[in-house]
């Protein structure tokens, strides 16, 4: 793996330069919060930034996207007949600044958009059209746990450039060919030499400031009826929820979505839209029945999919990267990682377990 030195005198430029070939999207001030959002002519990245109040993944996943188009002219030929929109293009961008913590959801979200049987091509086409330029974390918040959820501050393994800021310049692991061309691209080729030693040392720094873990190791050995039918847990944790979804919008491994039709005009539009399990009206059947039709059930499911499904299915580590923003976001002050520990610790003879968060 190369290693670069980028002067940040030599920044801007390069950003300049690389806007030429790509779209580019990075940590925007917006209000009192930073989000990722389209960069215009001239405008840089705000790379002091700590993390973004919603993660992401929206670059890959809008929140509400078109995926068909139809006529609702009768006089035209292709009348009720859905296509792909013309103009839906997947141009090369570039995510500048993105965490480790977020890119690592990418590779969590895509074994549920692609699958042997089906492959989500609005998802994949977006994902393969993307270059991601992390930026190592060097002060992590409080509530991450990232390092014991499968990723860590300095993780570089889901990126393609890795920066690393070190005072008047930064140092850039380029990890694939992705990150090699746009390297190239920004006219950033100054190598830096001996530099293995402080970069293993930054990063153990960085690990040791991660505040709070969860303990996994026992989840998939846990019965999974047990643990479903664990009342000591869910009836706890559900009884401040107030089903306000706002976990399942900010998290970046939640990949549940709605299908809606509408019409405007002479066009009918197939529209994806987020949803989420925490929503009474997401399992509502058209016979009226509901089989979460309780809180207690919809948060229940949330915890098992992402802590016991698919740990059981995918045998790959828990759905979720440890960013923490469920945990600063929640209103009622629900924390996945008192409810981990739970799950993890629940012993069925006894019907308890360790409700602590380390």
């Amino acid at each position: 793996m190369k290693v670069i030195r980028i002067d940040k005198n030599d920044w801007a430029e390069g950003i300049e330069k690389i806007r030429k070939t790509y779209s580019l999207i990075g940590p925007v001030k917006e209000k009192f919060y930073h989000i990722f959002a389209n960069l215009g002519s001239g405008q840089m990245p705000d790379m002091e930034f700590t993390n973004s109040r919603i993660s992401p993944k929206y670059i890959i996943y809008p929140q509400s996207e078109i995926i068909l188009k139809c006529s609702m002219n009768a006089e035209e030929e292709d009348y009720k007949i859905y296509r792909e929109p013309e103009d839906k293009e997947y141009k090369e961008k570039a995510v500048l600044g993105i965490r480790p913590c977020d890119a690592d959801s990418l590779p969590v979200v895509m074994r549920n958009f692609d699958t042997d049987e089906y492959k989500d091509p609005y998802w994949l086409r977006a994902f393969e059209t993307t270059t991601l330029v992390g930026l190592a974390c060097d002060a992590p918040c409080p509530s991450c746990f990232c390092t014991s959820a499968g990723s860590g501050p300095y993780n570089h393994k889901n990126l393609d450039v890795m920066l690393i800021d070190n005072k008047d310049h930064y140092l850039a692991e380029i990890i694939t060919e992705k990150g090699e061309k746009l390297a190239e691209a920004a006219g950033w080729q100054d190598k830096a030499e001996g530099i293995a030693d402080e970069i293993a040392k930054r990063k153990s720094d960085a690990e040791s400031k991660i505040e709070s873990n969860v303990h996994t190791d026992n989840l998939a050995k846990q019965p999974l009826l047990d643990l479903y039918e664990a009342t000591s847990i869910w009836e706890k944790a559900a009884f401040a929820c107030i089903n306000c979804g706002t976990c399942t919008y900010v998290c970046p491994t939640c990949w549940c979505f709605d299908i809606q039709d509408e019409v405007y005009g002479r066009e009918g539009f197939r529209i994806r839209n987020w949803d989420s399990c925490m929503y009474p009206l997401f399992t509502l059947h058209a016979s009226a029945h509901n089989p979460r039709g309780t809180k207690l059930a919809r948060l229940r499911q949330r915890f098992m999919h992402k802590l016991k499904y698919y740990v059981d299915k995918y045998e790959n580590g828990i759905q979720c990267t440890g960013c923490g923003r469920c945990v600063r976001l929640c209103p009622v002050n629900i924390d996945i990682r008192r409810i981990c520990n739970m799950m993890n610790s629940y012993d069925p003879e006894t019907c308890t377990c360790e409700a602590t968060v380390s």
